[in-house]
């Protein structure tokens, strides 16, 4: 599991001084960005190889709101990868008061030049990698 951590601001907020909760799901990617990084794969090589990995599906469950300064953590790890679809978990926190303010996946399918693309031909050393990470939880 990788820790992303983010301060609520001004602008993320609604007129009731909640965020408001299309922050959340930008929140995920966000994390999601995160995790491919330390992960050793980032955006921006996989998109220089020719792969991409859109958002296939998205759900999220908001419990309790965050405001304004609200230092927050969004911890995300892998769901489950087939190596053709990758779906990630997040619990979004409140850093100081522990609450879980939200809870939610993302599905992904890999796309190499426009069409599906299946890890292990594509990149196998990323596919290996996704697999012992998967092993490890």
């Amino acid at each position: 599991m990788y820790s992303y951590k983010r301060t609520v601001f001004y602008h993320e907020t609604d007129k009731m001084g909640i965020t408001h909760h299309s922050n959340y799901i930008k929140w995920m990617e966000e994390a999601r960005v995160y995790f491919l990084e330390q992960f050793g794969a980032p955006f921006d090589q996989l998109e220089a190889k020719g792969i991409a990995s859109p958002v296939a599906g998205l759900s999220i469950d908001y419990r309790k709101p965050c405001t304004f300064a609200d230092h927050m953590v969004v911890e995300v790890e892998v769901k489950s990868y087939t190596g053709v679809k990758l779906e990630f978990e997040y619990t979004i926190k409140n850093e100081t008061t522990g609450d879980i303010c939200a809870t939610g996946t993302s599905r992904h399918c890999f796309l190499y030049g426009g069409s599906i693309g299946v890890m292990q031909k594509v990149d196998p050393e990323l596919h290996a990698r996704f697999l012992k990470y998967m092993e490890n939880k």
